[in-house]
C-alpha cells in the first residue's frame, strides 16, 4: 500500500533500523518504547489487522522472528511478552499487523 508506513519500511523507502529479518518478516526498535526492549515485527506483505488475516502462516513467520529477537536480547533467560493490537479499541495506530515484542523489565498484568 502506497500510504502505509510500515509498507514504505519494507521497501526500503523509510529507515527503520532493521534488528532481523526474514523472507516473511521484519523487525525493527518501536520509535516509542514501553520498556528497555520493544520492538515491532511486521509481514512483509501488507495485512490491516488479524481481522484481515487469510493465510495464517503469516503469523507463525511472525512469532518465530519474535523468538529470535527476544533470544538475540536475552529476553528468553528473564522473560517477554508479545502483543498484536486490533482495531480502534485495542489502540491499533498503525493499520498494517504488527506485533510487539516488549521486555528487559518486570511487566505488570493486566497490562495497562
Amino acid at each position: 500500500m502506497a500510504d502505509c508506513i510500515f509498507c514504505k519500511i519494507v521497501a526500503g523507502q523509510i529507515p527503520a533500523g532493521r534488528l532481523a529479518e526474514s523472507d516473511h518478516a521484519l523487525a525493527f526498535a518501536d520509535i516509542n518504547p514501553a520498556a528497555p526492549v520493544h520492538v515491532l515485527v511486521i509481514p512483509k506483505q501488507h495485512i490491516a489487522s488479524l481481522n484481515d488475516v487469510t493465510d495464517w502462516s503469516v503469523l507463525g513467520q511472525m512469532y518465530e522472528l519474535a523468538a529470535r529477537v527476544a533470544k538475540d536480547r536475552g529476553l528468553d533467560k528473564t522473560g517477554w511478552r508479545a502483543v498484536i493490537n486490533t482495531g480502534r479499541d485495542a489502540n491499533q495506530l498503525v493499520h498494517h499487523i504488527h506485533l510487539h515484542v516488549i521486555g528487559g523489565r518486570q511487566l505488570e498484568w493486566p497490562p495497562g
